[in-house]
């Protein structure tokens, strides 16, 4: 048998040098198996050394757990932009007579009306330095020429925009539980001594709890895995995780690493839910 071995190596050494290099017939050996972690330690911004071994990339290569940390950071900030948004206009919504608050509540629906992309391109106009914003500050003296904000192709641009399009899934959750809540337990609290700020903390807002929870669970898992708006308006700072799968499965046809973080971003909001599940309590939500 080893009679006719060698000609064959020379073959391969002959093809291409790196046929020779034992480290090459390793990692076929690695990846050859049904079952590779591969993908998933590369997620990690890992990789195998020449003795198997798995350790940290170099600093330059570590994207994606940084990634996911943004992904999160601006998940968790879109949310509260909604709810500090959200909040007051439902209330006003449930304290109107019902004929006025169906006509403001087309309002509230007008973005579902309009494109996705038609909506981003306006924030686009909007946000861009030369934008309509910074126009009008300028004109108004508030800022000068040179003072320009940046508020396209960065972090800014991507949190206005999706709170901009996610704003409704905060408002229709709490509109619907504030509109059963009545208004007799507020004035009953003021007539036995509270104040209005009292009767709003103890009384009032501990009922919208399962609104806030259903708006805040629909809006953050919607943008945990958003690329659209973060394409167009996030700029390099700005980009998800979502973006970065996106491009491997459209551009560097990488789709086993695509599915690798595609696995770990749904294992992440699983493992979020479950939390806010024992925490808060599922059952508890209301979406109207």
């Amino acid at each position: 048998m080893a009679e006719f071995q060698a000609p064959y190596q020379d073959a391969f050494t002959d093809a291409h040098r790196l046929w020779g290099e034992p480290e090459l017939w390793r990692i076929i050996q690695r990846e050859g198996r049904p079952l590779t972690a591969s993908y998933y330690v590369a997620a990690l911004d890992r990789e195998y050394n020449a003795a198997g071994e798995i350790v940290l990339r170099d600093e330059n290569r570590r994207i994606y757990v940084s990634l996911f940390g943004r992904t999160l950071a601006l998940s968790l900030a879109i949310t509260g932009m909604t709810f500090l948004l959200g909040f007051p206009i439902a209330y006003y919504l449930s304290i109107l007579p019902m004929r006025y608050a169906n006509l403001l509540m087309i309002a509230v629906l007008l973005p579902f009306w309009t494109s996705l992309l038609v909506r981003t391109s306006a924030w686009i106009v909007l946000l861009q330095q030369q934008g309509v914003i910074n126009n009008t500050l300028v004109a108004l003296g508030v800022i000068t020429d040179d003072g320009r904000f940046s508020l396209i192709y960065n972090q800014t641009g991507t949190i206005i925009a999706m709170t901009h399009i996610l704003l409704p899934f905060m408002v229709l959750p709490l509109y619907s539980v504030m509109r059963t809540i009545p208004p007799s337990y507020t004035r009953a609290a003021k007539s036995l001594g509270a104040t209005p700020w009292t009767a709003f903390r103890r009384v009032y807002f501990p009922q919208t709890l399962p609104g806030i929870g259903a708006g805040g669970v629909l809006v953050f898992i919607i943008s945990i895995g958003y690329y659209i708006t973060p394409a167009l308006v996030g700029g390099q700072s700005g980009r998800m995780i979502s973006n970065e799968i996106a491009r491997h499965i459209q551009q560097s046809l990488n789709w086993g690493l695509a599915a690798a973080l595609g696995s770990m971003l749904l294992a992440g909001v699983l493992v979020l839910y479950w939390l806010y599940n024992r925490l808060v309590g599922a059952d508890s939500l209301k979406l109207g």
